[in-house]
């Protein structure tokens, strides 16, 4: 085979997609826009342009970001598949570019791709080996270049091995980059593939388009900080790809704060919910409301011990739930606290009987997933409900267990927006936001400090105070997911988290958010 490379490739374009709503292609959709591509191209090329694409990626990590890794080779751990043609490719480019570098690869490679990757390196006189060093401590850069987007089975033999030291490489040092995905996770769903380990990258540059499985489950761990490099293959009007969330997908229904608005103006909104010793979930639903811009905030108590005002908001409304005008508001939002007695499985089938907006949370849920009737109820309405779970109540209304959800979020979210005809938000690391027309989105934005009682009862009461601003079911639920997250990642920021972060934190910082990117001064 010969050795002849291809003529330098145009100058590959990487970007960092976290705020952009970028399609996130699955395999199957990966594999259909890469044999159109190559349709039209010479061999080989698309090879090369990933290839140059990550060289550049470590070329600028190296030169920019002066470090004790910048000075020392970069090490490739290259499998048998093209994922390793890839890392043959990346350790040419830089060995070019007079980068010291070393190429491990246990298991020659084998499709034609990569045996021209590899005929390339060797005629280059890059150095490649066949077994791993004893240590990494000579090394700067650790790339991960075993397995992409077909690997079919969990790690095993020496690959695990090296999953398992470049994880932990990554922990202690980082500068550990992943080729397209951090090898024995899979793309589609997040999860890791089998029952071998994954690598635990901090850097992914991930080729043609981003994938959902980086993005959800486990993949934010996995990944760590992702750049895509399209290679040249435009992915923007894939007609069935889930987006990454983004202001761009909900940013123009939020409502203009004229000067000639007024509290009517930006809705009303009741919060159902607080059974007795419970009355602190919908209070801090409420109180992200009405930070959040709800024009005026009801709350309805379901139990006894209902506090008479609260004393920080003493703006919001206070009442039991049976004497709460629900006729006159603009959006509900029930669930929070809410209990599963005979009285609170009245009250919601009432209120999915309302011609407004309605959010279904907590245990308004686990009520609809004992209750046909209740789940009949919210899949006839005209409007769809928000319905929030998490993957445990997402389990009860699908009849599965967690595991079931866990294994597919995606595909999960999917059938709880069809099953109800819903906009359904399944909460957890990478939330997925579904709608009943099919549109889908990954939220990127939150970390591990939501990860405490009373978040989602914030994000309950965010959503249903975007919906009592008009805003439809799934712009609000994309609005809501995403400043909830963001909110978490800027407290983390001031030294608010990820650990001891409180729930009722985040409603302020929200409001800061939101002023500062959708609503700056005039003046």
């Amino acid at each position: 085979m010969s050795a002849t490379p291809l003529p330098a490739p145009t100058a590959p374009t990487l970007f960092t997609p976290h705020d952009r709503p970028v399609p996130l292609l699955t395999v199957e959709e990966l594999r259909v826009c890469e044999t159109a591509a190559q349709a039209g191209l010479p061999e080989h090329t698309l090879m090369a342009r990933a290839g140059a694409a990550a060289a550049r990626f470590l070329n600028e990590q190296i030169a920019h970001a002066p470090s004790p890794a910048g000075g020392k080779p970069v090490w490739f751990a290259a499998g048998p598949g093209n994922n390793g043609g890839d890392a043959l490719v990346v350790a040419t480019e830089l060995h070019r570019a007079g980068v010291a570098v070393e190429v491990c690869m246990p298991v020659e490679v084998k499709p034609d791709d990569a045996r021209w990757a590899l005929s390339v390196a060797r005629a280059a006189g890059a150095p490649i080996t066949a077994a791993p060093p004893a240590s990494f401590d000579a090394y700067g850069w650790l790339v991960d270049g075993m397995f992409g987007i077909g690997l079919a089975r969990g790690l095993d033999g020496v690959f695990a091995d090296l999953a398992a030291r470049l994880s932990a490489r990554a922990r202690s040092h980082g500068h550990v980059l992943a080729l397209d995905v951090p090898s024995g996770l899979d793309s589609d769903t997040g999860n890791v593939v089998g029952s071998g380990p994954a690598v635990r990258a901090t850097h992914t540059v991930t080729f043609i388009a981003a994938k959902p499985g980086l993005y959800t489950g486990a993949g934010r761990d996995h990944a760590g900080a992702v750049s895509v490099a399209p290679i040249g293959i435009d992915t923007e009007a894939h007609p069935s790809a889930a987006r990454l969330n983004a202001p761009a997908l909900f940013a123009a229904w939020l409502p203009a704060r004229d000067y000639a608005t007024h509290k009517g103006t930006f809705g009303t909104l009741a919060v159902i919910g607080g059974d007795t010793g419970m009355c602190g979930a919908p209070i801090l639903a409420a109180r992200a409301a009405l930070l959040s811009g709800a024009g005026k905030v009801h709350v309805g108590f379901v139990g006894s011990d209902a506090p008479p005002y609260d004393p920080p908001h003493p703006e919001l409304m206070l009442h039991a739930a049976d004497r709460l005008d629900t006729d006159a508001m603009d959006a509900i939002a029930a669930g929070c606290g809410m209990g599963g007695s005979v009285a609170a499985r009245d009250l919601v089938d009432s209120i999915l009987q309302l011609n407004v907006p309605v959010l279904l949370d907590a245990d308004a849920l686990n009520l609809v997933a004992g209750d046909g009737a209740l789940g009949a109820r919210i899949a006839a309405r005209g409007t769809p409900c928000v319905i929030t779970p998490h993957p445990l109540e997402a389990a009860r209304l699908l009849a599965a267990d967690t595991a079931f959800v866990q294994r597919d979020r995606v595909a999960a979210a999917r059938a709880l927006a069809a099953r109800f005809s819903a906009v359904a938000v399944l909460k957890g690391s990478g939330t997925i936001i579904a709608a009943p027309d099919g549109r889908i989105a990954i939220n990127p934005t939150g970390n591990a400090a939501l990860a405490t009682g009373g978040t989602g009862d914030v994000l309950g009461g965010l959503i249903g105070a975007l919906l009592a601003q008009r805003l439809p079911p799934f712009e609000a639920a994309l609005a809501g997911v995403w400043l909830h997250g963001l909110a978490a990642e800027a407290l983390c920021a001031e030294g608010g988290g990820p650990a001891g972060l409180a729930a009722g934190e985040l409603a302020p910082m929200v409001r800061r958010l939101m002023n500062r990117l959708f609503y700056p001064s005039r003046d």
